[in-house]
């Protein structure tokens, strides 16, 4: 629960999704990957390779991995589009790649928001590059309507409005992160 005198109490307009909401969507994601790729850990024994994007996804990808019952090894790549912006520029840079070898590996990208789908898309091409056995995705959150580009997204979370959210590894200029829930920041603090 958020607590009115934390030190972003005047800076969060509303909270959106609460922790224990999280909390049972991460479990029932859990379930619902762990059940279909339960026969393709089973057939080659290897992990379920879970890719997370940086810095966003890291609470949710650890979670998740929790959640699973099939076993999963992670990796974490890191990518720019965004800039200090609040939205993205459309121009994809790596600032830290994968060090695994994905070739016929079943692989789950582990994605904290969804929004225009530009850095997505990029991704899974730049992925589907490497010849994994399947690349699939799995996200936290996902805004209908403003996507510009159209990427398969077989996991999600919640469907949210189109506001900037904060918490639960979402940020602004670095800040929020941690927060237990997602929130809508207020207007006046990314507008100054």
């Amino acid at each position: 629960m958020f607590d009115p005198d934390s030190w972003y109490a005047d800076e969060i307009e509303r909270t959106i999704i609460t922790e224990d909401e999280i909390r049972a969507k991460v479990a029932e994601l859990g379930a619902r990957v762990s059940a279909d790729f339960a026969d393709s850990a089973s057939d080659t024994g290897d992990e379920l390779l879970l890719v997370g994007v940086f810095k966003g996804a890291v609470m949710f990808m650890a979670d998740f991995a929790r959640a699973l019952t099939v076993p999963v090894k992670m990796e974490f790549m890191a990518l720019s589009s965004y800039g200090s912006s609040t939205t993205s520029s459309g121009t994809v840079r790596i600032l830290k790649d994968i060090d695994s070898d994905i070739a016929g590996r079943h692989i789950i990208v582990v994605e904290d928001i969804i929004d225009s789908g530009l850095t997505l898309s990029w991704l899974l091409k730049y992925l589907q590059g490497m010849h994994p056995a399947s690349v699939s995705v799995v996200s936290m959150l996902r805004k209908p309507g403003v996507q510009r580009v159209d990427v398969p997204v077989k996991y999600v979370g919640f469907d949210i409005p189109n506001e900037f959210v904060v918490g639960y590894g979402l940020d602004y200029a670095e800040r929020y992160r941690e927060l237990p829930f997602v929130g809508v920041l207020k207007p006046e603090v990314y507008q100054k």
